[in-house]
C-alpha cells in the first residue's frame, strides 16, 4: 500500500469513528398524567421530534404540580423545561408563600419560552352529592390533591367562601380521584386543568358530574381572571360554567443554550394550529398571552420573537 493510500485509509477510519451529531435531550416536566397539561406536552414533544428531524428529543415528566416544577429548578440541570404559573415564578424569587425559607439563587435564572393554555378552575361534584352551588358543599369530602397548584387554588377558594372547616378534605393524590368519586369516597374533586380537563371529561362521562359555577361575587374575591366553559364541554353539561383561570408558561432558566430555546419556542408557535386540530384548548393561544408574561424571556425565544415580529416589554427583554 503507497504512503497515499494509506493516508487516505487512515483519514477514513477518522472519519467513521467520529460521533454523529449529538442528539439535543429536554426534560419537560408539567402535571400529573392524567391531566390536560400532560396531554399538551406530549403533544409539543411530538411536535418537537418532527419538526428537528430527530435532532432534538423531548422527554416527558410526570409531576405532582406546578410547585414542584419550580422547586426543582434548584437542583436540574441545562435541559429542564416545565410549566407554572408566572406567579408562582415571581413568589419562588421573592421567597414568599410557599417558598419561604427555601429560596435559591437559582429561581433568578428562570426564564420564560412560550405562553400555553390558562389553568382553569373545576370544583367537580358528583351528581348524587346534590350539590348545585358552593353553599352546599359543607358536611362534603372533597378531593383536592397534595403539592399541586390547583390544590393550594382550592383550599383558597374553599377558606374565602367560608368552607374550610365545613368540608371535609380527603387525603386522596389527585391521579385518584376519578376511581374515588366513583367508589363514592369522595363527593368531588378540585381540578386545574385548562378545559377540556381529560379528569372531568373521564368523570362525567362515567359517573356524571355537575361542575359548579362561582358567582361575580365570588370571582371579585378569588382577584382571578373571569372565564366560561360553553355548554356542552363535558356529558350531560346543558348550561355555561362560569369558573376562574390563571396564566400559565413553559419556562427554562438561563442554563439552557440558546439555540435549544430557539427551536422549542418556534416550533412551538410554528405547530399550535396545527396541535389544536385534536385539541380545542390550543385554540385561545395567541400572541395576545404574551402580557401574561410578567418576567424575563429566555434569550433563544428572544430572538425568534424578534424575528416573527412579535412586540415585548421591556421587563420580557
Amino acid at each position: 500500500m503507497t504512503f497515499r493510500m494509506m493516508t487516505a485509509a487512515a483519514m477514513l477510519a477518522a472519519v467513521a469513528a467520529l460521533p454523529a451529531q449529538a442528539e439535543t435531550r429536554v426534560t419537560y416536566k408539567s402535571a400529573k398524567s392524567t391531566s390536560s397539561y400532560y396531554q399538551m406536552a406530549v403533544q409539543i414533544a411530538e411536535a418537537m421530534q418532527t419538526a428537528s428531524n430527530g435532532e432534538i428529543s423531548v422527554t416527558i415528566e410526570e409531576s405532582q404540580g406546578s410547585v414542584q416544577n419550580v422547586m426543582e429548578v434548584r437542583a436540574r440541570g441545562a435541559d429542564y423545561v416545565f410549566t407554572t404559573p408566572p406567579s408562582l415564578v415571581s413568589l419562588a424569587q421573592g421567597g414568599k408563600a410557599m417558598f419561604e425559607g427555601k429560596g435559591d439563587p437559582a429561581f433568578d435564572e428562570i426564564r420564560a419560552l412560550f405562553p400555553i393554555p390558562s389553568l382553569t378552575m373545576h370544583f367537580v361534584m358528583s351528581e348524587e352529592s346534590g350539590a348545585q352551588g358552593f353553599e352546599d358543599l359543607a358536611g362534603k369530602t372533597i378531593l383536592l390533591g397534595k403539592g399541586s397548584f390547583g390544590a393550594t387554588e382550592g383550599e383558597k377558594y374553599l377558606d374565602l367562601f367560608g368552607l374550610k372547616d365545613p368540608v371535609e378534605i380527603a387525603d386522596v393524590e389527585i391521579g385518584n380521584a376519578v376511581p374515588a368519586l366513583k367508589n363514592g369516597q369522595i363527593d368531588g374533586f378540585v381540578t386545574a386543568g385548562s378545559w377540556p380537563a381529560p379528569n372531568v371529561v373521564e368523570a362525567a362521562a362515567s359517573t356524571g358530574v355537575r361542575v359548579l359555577s362561582l358567582s361575580d361575587e365570588q370571582i371579585a374575591q378569588t382577584k382571578r381572571a373571569k372565564l366560561v366553559i360553553p355548554a356542552g364541554t363535558y356529558a350531560g353539561q346543558e348550561a355555561d360554567i362560569t369558573t376562574t383561570s390563571l396564566p400559565v408558561v413553559a419556562f427554562t432558566t438561563t442554563k439552557m443554550d440558546d439555540e435549544t430555546a430557539y427551536q422549542l419556542t418556534r416550533t412551538f408557535w410554528e405547530n399550535k394550529d396545527k396541535m389544536a386540530q385534536s385539541a380545542p384548548w390550543w385554540t385561545g393561544v395567541d400572541t395576545g398571552l404574551m402580557e401574561n408574561i410578567t418576567g424575563k424571556i429566555h434569550p433563544g425565544a428572544l430572538r425568534y420573537y424578534e424575528e416573527a415580529g412579535i412586540a415585548l416589554s421591556d421587563a420580557q427583554k
